[in-house]
């Protein structure tokens, strides 16, 4: 049996039999009692308080459903992952948010120094602009993960901690947030911490807000991409070109952060698709497809702090394609109103 899946029984197996699965409050466990003290203790919270919320907490099977590794996982397919993010629908929308909101990107991406198109694109991966943001109550999602989910119980604790710090901050009741399964929020689909480190009130109003509008989503993303160590003017990805037999194995398993030296690569055999060398410190990302040839690409700098975002190559390719073609057409598009002005 393969770990994924053991992990995924596991899971189901313990939540079954947890308090929470059976319609118990969350305020009835020992592990929920120890994180109220640990509010309290860290935090300066009021332990009825905290108590009285986690008490308006249900647990949610569909999340553990949803979150749960599949018994099977699929075949990695590259096309079938890119086809879900680079269509109509986010390519047009991707266009009427840009054309919409372009004061805010313009004024985000001067400040950030991170190129309109990638903000666009990470809101468009993320929620098609803000059309897909989840209907899960936080706090009970958060809950459900934070006591009945093992695998990844520490985490969402650290999540439901900051859920609730950030209820306090924003003078807000910490079951009025709806969100993802995984309690991601608003167009961003930040995670509670990440709102409160990385997110910005960038239209001004006092206060940070991802459901009234995109502007305050469009200033987080841009600040968060430079946190995260965003080099204005760089590139982000190049096709990968190899001269001769390489094998390519050795220099994939070198990992997504960059590390590969431009001269390391050559020596490989590895250029640009033109059959430049590469332009930076690069890693070799590996597209695969079944039944197609491997697509392999050099990622520099800007494509690992894509990946910090979302923790995956796809994501991140996925990302960087579609911030191509809105660059590009936004960029016909301008063309066509300078020859046929209205």
């Amino acid at each position: 049996m393969n770990m994924t899946l053991r992990a995924r029984i596991a899971a189901l197996a313990i939540a079954a039999t947890l308090p929470g699965s059976a319609g118990a409050s969350f305020t009835e466990r020992n592990d929920a009692q120890a994180f109220v003290r640990d509010m309290v203790e860290r935090h300066g919270f009021d332990a009825n308080s905290v108590t009285a919320t986690l008490a308006l907490a249900q647990h949610e099977p569909q999340v553990i459903r949803l979150i749960s590794p599949p018994a099977r996982p699929g075949v990695r397919s590259w096309q079938k992952y890119r086809a879900r993010f680079l269509d109509r629908l986010r390519i047009d929308g991707g266009l009427a948010f840009w054309a919409e909101n372009e004061a805010d990107l313009q004024r985000a991406s001067d400040q950030y120094g991170v190129p309109i198109e990638i903000i666009v694109a990470i809101i468009g991966v993320e929620t098609v602009y803000g059309r897909n943001t989840g209907s899960f109550e936080t706090l009970s999602a958060l809950a459900t993960l934070a006591f009945d989910y093992p695998p990844r119980a520490p985490l969402f604790r650290r999540e439901l901690e900051a859920l609730l710090l950030l209820a306090r901050d924003q003078g807000r009741e910490p079951q009025s947030y709806h969100g993802s399964y995984a309690g991601a929020l608003g167009y961003p689909q930040f995670l509670p911490s990440s709102v409160r480190s990385f997110g910005v009130d960038f239209d001004g109003d006092g206060h940070i807000d991802f459901d009234a509008g995109p502007a305050d989503a469009i200033g987080s993303v841009a600040n968060y991409l430079r946190v995260h160590g965003w080099r204005t003017g760089e590139p982000v990805a190049e096709r990968a070109r190899f001269a001769g037999v390489v094998d390519a194995a050795p220099l994939v398993a070198a990992g997504i952060e960059p590390t590969l030296e431009p001269a390391l690569l050559a020596e490989a055999g590895v250029t640009t698709l033109l059959g430049a060398a590469p332009a930076a410190t690069a890693t070799l990302v590996d597209l695969e497809t079944p039944g197609t040839t491997t697509e392999y690409w050099l990622g520099y700098r800007n494509f690992y702090v894509i990946t910090r975002y979302n923790r995956s190559s796809f994501y991140a390719m996925s990302v960087f394609e579609l911030a191509e073609a809105l660059r590009a057409r936004r960029a016909t598009q301008l063309a066509q109103q300078i020859e046929n002005p209205q």
